[in-house]
């Protein structure tokens, strides 16, 4: 364990020592791992180039934690509230990276040992260090990371009304709690809306499948997000991200995503998430 308050230092400190056969994770604060934007750029463009040479063999995955995230920096406020990175990595060769962001603790544990146990890629997982509740069992959290996405049906009302009106997609800790607790808004004084809970952890299994061989067919994505069906999207960075990623998909007009609007300050967490207009009340009332 090595603690220096250096992104530039650590990063190249790690990349040392995965290319040396060993494993390890850079944990930093969301907003400054924009000070690696190049570094980790420089390093996929290793890795593409490496693929090339047989003699290379793998090395373990650039792992990357950033915790601290833009939800819950509502103490040392805007200057650390920037989600962008994410941003960064999507645009780099999809084959090469991947950003995980678990609902909770046992889908974290799940990812992180996904990022430990494959090889030549970037893993950038995203993750607040604060007390959140725990929606699935480990069990079910390994088998939610590995299809990367899926309908949690113990939080939707599909089921109790018979049809789905509306999807409520999030993806991130803090959007998936405020999606499900939208949900249980709905349940209450709208009892007769369908509403399919969709939580997506693996966010790059949405994009493009013609242009690369991980996200997930378009057959399958229809059968989630039910183009014509309109959808709520929770997401835990600019939401420009994700219409980047789906502007191919079906029924991309019916969706309508919630995140990180710029606005931020040293204010309450969810105070936070009313400025940018994804607190609860605000997905339910887009909802209905």
């Amino acid at each position: 364990v090595t603690e220096v308050l250096s992104e530039h230092l650590l990063e190249g400190m790690l990349e040392g020592y995965v290319l040396s056969g060993r494993h390890g994770m850079l944990n930093t604060y969301e907003a400054f791992a924009h000070i690696i934007d190049s570094m980790v750029g420089q390093y996929a463009k290793w890795l593409e180039s490496s693929t090339d040479i047989d003699w290379r063999a793998p090395v373990s995955n650039l792992s990357l934690l950033l915790s601290s995230h833009v939800w819950r920096q509502d103490h040392n406020g805007f200057s650390h509230q920037d989600p962008g990175f994410l941003d960064v990595v999507a645009s780099k060769q999809q084959d090469l990276v991947r950003i995980k962001l678990p609902a909770d603790a046992n889908t974290l544990l799940a990812v992180a040992a996904h990022a430990m146990e494959t090889t030549d890629r970037i893993e950038v997982i995203v993750a607040g260090k604060h007390p959140e509740p725990v929606f699935l069992s480990l069990e079910d959290a390994v088998a939610h990371a590995d299809a990367g996405l899926g309908v949690w049906d113990f939080a939707g009302t599909e089921q109790a009304v018979g049809r789905v009106d509306v999807v409520l997609a999030c993806a991130g800790d803090v959007p998936t709690v405020e999606a499900v607790a939208a949900t249980d808004i709905i349940r209450k004084h709208a009892p007769g809306v369908g509403v399919r809970v969709l939580n997506v952890v693996d966010l790059l299994a949405l994009g493009d499948p013609r242009k690369h061989e991980h996200p997930i067919p378009d057959e399958q994505y229809d059968a989630l997000f039910l183009p014509g069906t309109p959808t709520v999207f929770a997401f835990h960075g600019y939401p420009t991200l994700v219409h980047q990623l789906t502007y191919r998909r079906n029924g991309h007009d019916d969706l309508h995503v919630h995140g990180f609007l710029e606005q931020g300050t040293t204010t309450s967490p969810f105070d936070m998430l009313m400025r940018n207009e994804m607190d609860r009340f605000a997905l339910a009332h887009d909802a209905l």
